[in-house]
C-alpha cells in the first residue's frame, strides 16, 4: 500500500512539473502591415501553421508604416513583419529584434527603391535634384520611399517639389498611372510584379543598396524560450513538407524563411543616417 501511494505521489509531481513547470506561450499579437488589399489573409495559413505547432497567436493588420509603428511601441502588438525603414528604427530605439525574414519563390529575401515615370523620361541622375518642379509621390517612413527621398544628395529647395505620400507601394504607382504624379519612388518587388499592368511607364533609376524584406521583428521583452520557439517553427517551414506547410509557402509564395539579424539592415541604417531620420521617427534636415 505504501508502494502505491509512493507511486501516486511522484507521478503527481511529475505532472504538476509538465503542466506547470513548462513556459507557457501567451497568445503572440502578430502585425502585418497590409499594403494591398487581402495581404492579411495570405498570412492565415502562416498563423494556422503556428496554432498547429502550439505556438497560439492572432493577426493584426496595421495600415501604414506610421501606425504600425506607434502599435509596436504602445505594446499594441509583440511581433511584426515589417519593412526595413521601420525595423531599423524599431531596432535602433532598443524595442524590438529581428528574427528571420522569407524567401521569396524566385529566390529573393531583399529589396531596393526604384524611380518609376512616364516613359521617355529623362533618366534619374541620382540627386534630388531631379525632382524639382515634379509631383512626387511616395510611401511614407520607407526605404524604397519617403527616406530613399531624403537620404539623396543635393540643394535643390525641396519646397519646389510636390510631395505626395500614398498609403502603400502599389497605391503610389496606381497614383503615378492615373497621372496624380510625375514620378514614383516605389519597392523593386512591387514594381517587377505589376510592372506588365503599367504600358506607359518604366524605371528610370533605383537604389544600389539592399534591405530585409518583409522581415519578422520581435519585442525585445519576449522570454527567450518563446522566441527560440517561434524562430524554429518558422525556420521549419521550408523542408515541411506537410499539407499546412505547403499552404504558407504558396499563399506567400515562398520559400521558407531564413534568419536575419541587425547586420543585414546595414543598407538601411546609412539611409536612415543620411535622411536626418532620428529614433523618434522625425526628420532632422537642415
Amino acid at each position: 500500500m505504501l508502494r502505491v501511494l509512493r507511486s501516486s505521489f511522484f507521478l503527481l509531481m511529475a505532472l504538476i512539473v509538465i503542466f506547470y513547470g513548462l513556459p507557457a506561450v501567451a497568445d503572440c499579437k502578430i502585425g502585418i502591415m497590409q499594403s494591398r488589399r487581402g495581404d492579411a489573409q495570405k498570412f492565415k495559413p502562416l498563423m494556422d501553421y503556428l496554432n498547429d505547432k502550439g505556438f497560439r497567436n492572432s493577426l493584426i493588420a496595421a495600415p501604414n508604416y506610421p501606425n504600425a509603428a506607434r502599435m509596436f511601441a504602445n505594446g499594441e502588438i509583440d511581433a511584426m513583419f515589417s519593412g526595413s525603414a521601420i525595423a531599423a528604427i524599431l531596432i535602433a530605439k532598443g524595442l524590438t529584434r529581428p528574427v528571420v525574414r522569407p524567401v521569396s519563390s524566385d529566390g529573393q529575401s531583399t529589396y531596393w527603391a526604384v524611380v518609376i515615370a512616364a516613359k521617355g523620361a529623362p533618366p534619374f541622375t541620382g540627386s534630388v535634384n531631379y525632382f524639382s518642379d515634379k509631383r512626387l509621390i511616395f510611401t511614407p517612413l520607407a526605404s524604397a520611399g519617403e527616406i530613399f527621398y531624403y537620404s539623396l544628395p543635393g540643394r535643390v529647395d525641396r519646397d519646389s517639389v510636390t510631395v505626395m505620400k500614398a498609403a502603400s507601394h502599389s497605391a503610389a504607382l496606381d497614383s503615378l498611372n492615373r497621372g496624380m504624379a510625375d514620378v514614383a519612388i516605389i519597392k523593386n518587388r512591387v514594381w517587377d510584379k505589376d510592372r506588365f499592368q503599367f504600358s506607359t511607364l518604366e524605371k528610370v533609376g533605383e537604389d544600389h543598396g539592399e534591405n530585409p524584406d518583409n522581415t519578422l521583428l520581435v519585442s525585445v521583452k519576449m522570454d527567450k524560450w518563446t522566441l527560440d520557439q517561434l524562430t524554429n517553427i518558422l525556420l521549419g517551414v521550408h523542408n515541411d513538407q506537410s499539407e499546412l506547410a505547403k499552404q504558407v509557402r504558396a499563399s506567400l509564395e515562398i520559400q521558407g524563411f531564413i534568419r536575419t539579424t541587425e547586420k543585414d539592415f546595414k543598407h538601411s541604417f546609412l539611409l536612415l543616417k543620411r535622411a536626418g531620420m532620428n529614433s523618434a521617427f522625425d526628420f532632422t534636415l537642415p
